[in-house]
């Protein structure tokens, strides 16, 4: 079978949809018909998602905050996690609403930093991440 020209003619068919929707049958859905209710996805593709991910987040950071580079690997590695789980957001959400907490980081003030992340409303919400993330910040 010619997987190319079946491939086109369920795009054709279905459409290709980034974002998830409902179809006609009432099943969540996103792709190319990609039903999720019923056959969510494999392992190795959210493996493949993360990846995705992953590169967007250190994309965002590059842009956003482009000294974030020269901390250590165990540092840019809470950074990443942290604009992961809550995005990279602006000046009133998201990371970058952590303006006290990033200006530590970017001095070199681990202990403030930790400190900033450990009293903030995201770790409320996150628990024991946080606390994890936040020995991580200040343990480097």
């Amino acid at each position: 079978m010619n997987r190319d020209a079946l491939a086109n003619q369920l795009v054709i068919d279905e459409d290709i949809r980034l974002k998830p929707y409902r179809c006609t049958a009432g099943r969540l859905t996103i792709g190319v018909g990609r039903n999720l209710d019923d056959v969510g996805i494999t392992k190795s593709e959210a493996m493949m998602l993360l990846g995705a991910d992953i590169d967007r987040v250190e994309a965002d950071l590059d842009r956003c905050l482009p000294w974030w580079r020269g901390m250590s690997d165990v540092r840019q590695q809470v950074l990443s996690n942290m604009c992961f789980n809550m995005g990279i957001g602006n000046s009133k959400r998201g990371l970058l609403s952590f303006r006290n907490t990033l200006a530590a980081m970017q001095r070199g003030d681990y202990k403030v930093a930790a400190r900033g992340m450990r009293d903030s409303s995201w770790a409320n919400q996150v628990g024991a991440r946080a606390e994890r993330l936040a020995k991580m910040m200040e343990e480097g």
